[in-house]
């Protein structure tokens, strides 16, 4: 089959191979999926870029896929073959990715694809449109809560801004860098945008909810928006946090503790069990509704990884980045 991997860590186009290698055959309770779509997420440019050591001596990069079960192992169902799925840590603790035509993982991983769903979309539901999901759901739900999302047209806070409208927020409030940008946002179903980099956020905030403050944010950056965000939660409210700019970060704590403010980290690799399975059913449930927005900023060929994890770094692109593999 065709795969890209790296053998080191490094440039994109220093490091990026492609080559054909050995076809995977599913173990007992895997199937193996013919791989239509791979999507790029920042974690897998991070990762090809040496954020952390490499744990396997060749690395097919990507977590997040879609494809068609063509294959089963021991213990699983031949009435899986042909169906369409979605991937979930396709690379988190396993050397090969969804960079390729084939791969093979446990069948819980690969999730059925609702008809009507494009295949593109499916690629991005893995890592952004999960931990939008989570972001929601988590402590509780966003039901009758006046929400901020900040980066509202990014991969994961233009689904944030989706589900949270579905499922119950009475105000969402999201902040953006761009005109583009802002009205993306409102599109995905934001009350109020605010651009960061010509209005006061604060003051915008407390004119929106009459000077009470949000009840959730569901915070991109803690490192660079942190003390922006105190500002921003009501007393009592809550920040549910998905990533950082940098690797350490401070927040003041008196400022904290005198809100009582309660912080809750994710990292959507690592969901417990039942956690997973009420994120991919409400998942399974919107989808069903319809009317989801999918933000696929470029489509490229599996050959042009190396642009692909390029455009990922430079992050001028709006939505996600995903490969062309096959053909259904």
């Amino acid at each position: 089959m065709r795969a890209a991997f790296y053998e080191q860590t490094g440039p994109a186009q220093a490091v990026l191979q492609l080559a054909e290698i050995a076809t995977p055959e599913p173990g007992p309770g895997e199937v193996r999926v013919r791989l239509l779509w791979s999507g790029v997420n920042p974690s897998d440019v991070k990762a090809r870029a040496g954020a952390r050591p490499m744990s396997f001596p060749l690395v097919i990069p990507h977590s997040d896929g879609m494809g068609v079960i063509d294959a089963v192992g021991a213990g699983v169902s031949r009435a899986r073959i042909g169906e369409r799925v979605w991937l979930w840590n396709a690379a988190w603790g396993r050397a090969h990715g969804t960079a390729a035509e084939f791969i093979a993982l446990p069948e819980g991983q690969a999730v059925r694809l609702p008809d009507g769903i494009s295949g593109e979309a499916g690629a991005c539901f893995g890592i952004p449109a999960t931990t939008a999901m989570q972001a929601v759901l988590t402590r509780g739900g966003v039901e009758g809560k006046t929400v901020l999302v900040a980066g509202g047209a990014g991969a994961v806070g233009h689904y944030a801004i989706q589900f949270a409208r579905q499922l119950g927020a009475t105000q969402i409030i999201s902040t953006v860098s761009s005109p583009l940008k802002a009205e993306m946002a409102r599109l995905a179903g934001a009350d109020t945008v605010i651009d960061y980099r010509s209005e006061n956020v604060a003051e915008r905030v407390a004119q929106a909810t009459g000077g009470r403050g949000v009840d959730r944010v569901i915070e991109v950056d803690v490192a660079g928006n942190g003390e922006l965000d105190i500002q921003l939660v009501r007393p009592g409210g809550e920040w549910v946090i998905y990533g950082s700019g940098k690797p350490q970060f401070s927040l003041p704590f008196f400022a904290l503790a005198a809100r009582n403010v309660a912080l809750y980290f994710i990292l959507i690799y690592l969901l417990e069990a039942e956690e997973r399975q009420r994120v991919i059913a409400t998942l399974g449930t919107l989808l069903a509704r319809g009317g989801l927005i999918h933000n696929i900023a470029e489509r490229l060929p599996l050959e042009r990884i190396a642009d692909a994890h390029e455009l990922v770094e430079q992050g001028r692109t709006v939505g996600n980045i995903v490969l062309s593999i096959g053909q259904e």
